[in-house]
């Protein structure tokens, strides 16, 4: 479904600042997969995920979605098929606008056979009504309200259903619970679970939570350095604890990188 081969990508080529951030990657994810990615700040996540989304173009390598190549493809162009969200709740959303209005703009670039300079009917508003019941958090009632006035956790359950009102083919979250308090991260992350179960949704989630990693979806992958140096698919992970999550960092040189990670 997913498929990334010998993905390189070279930040500052030719400088004192230039920093392999991805070396000779290679990834293939099946439809409905949900991959748990772990590694320390600067492992190469986030620029995995910019990556895939054609915030970056690799040096070399080829990225397919879907079986087409979109190695090449601008990241607009890619928005129509990959959700995303960010540990920022801020971004995603547009906080002058009101949710109704949010839920639109994310409704329509999503949808190939509408313009974005389209209007919505009384038909794709009363499912937006309904999508947002669904989050038990009241929202239903407050379509009119700017989103700037929404708490972090309900900004970043409305970034979600956003990435996924039009069910996309890949979904890509970036540590989405990270700047959240505990018991909002734990309803978002129920939401999330629930949300890609029920729509079948092929998902990465990169996390410092070690609980998190093994708790959630089908396959753990770790990286360092740019590499993807474990690969832990259900029959794996099965059985497995934080310790030994820990144990493996360990084994590949990363006992350093305990402090950021969380067993909470």
């Amino acid at each position: 479904m997913l498929k990334l081969d010998d993905i390189c990508l070279t930040f500052h080529p030719g400088t004192v600042n230039e920093k392999q951030a991805l070396k000779n990657l290679s990834l293939h994810l099946n439809a409905g997969d949900f991959v748990t990615i772990l590694g320390s700040n600067g492992a190469g996540k986030s620029t995995l995920f910019n990556t895939i989304a054609g915030t970056f173009l690799p040096d070399s390598g080829t990225i397919t979605l879907d079986g087409r190549d979109i190695t090449k493809l601008p990241d607009y162009r890619r928005s129509k098929q990959i959700g995303r969200l960010f540990q920022d709740p801020l971004k995603g959303t547009a906080p002058h606008m009101t949710i109704e209005e949010n839920l639109a703009l994310a409704y329509l670039r999503a949808t190939p056979t509408k313009s974005p300079f389209s209007m919505v009917s009384k038909h794709d508003q009363e499912e937006f009504r309904e999508k947002l019941a669904m989050l038990n958090l009241g929202l239903e009632d407050r379509m009119n309200q700017p989103v700037g006035l929404l708490s972090g956790g309900q900004r970043q359950a409305l970034t979600l259903l956003m990435a996924t009102l039009v069910t996309p083919k890949l979904l890509l979250l970036d540590e989405h619970t990270a700047a959240l308090d505990p018991a909002t991260a734990e309803l978002v992350l129920e939401l999330t679970k629930k949300i890609v179960a029920e729509n079948r949704i092929t998902c990465m989630m990169i996390t410092h939570n070690l609980a998190s990693a093994l708790a959630l979806g089908n396959r753990t992958i770790m990286m360092a350095d740019g590499r993807i140096v474990l690969d832990l698919n259900a029959a794996q992970r099965k059985g497995l604890t934080v310790d030994d999550l820990l144990r493996m960092f360990r084994s590949q040189g990363l006992d350093n990188d305990r402090i950021l990670l969380s067993a909470e």
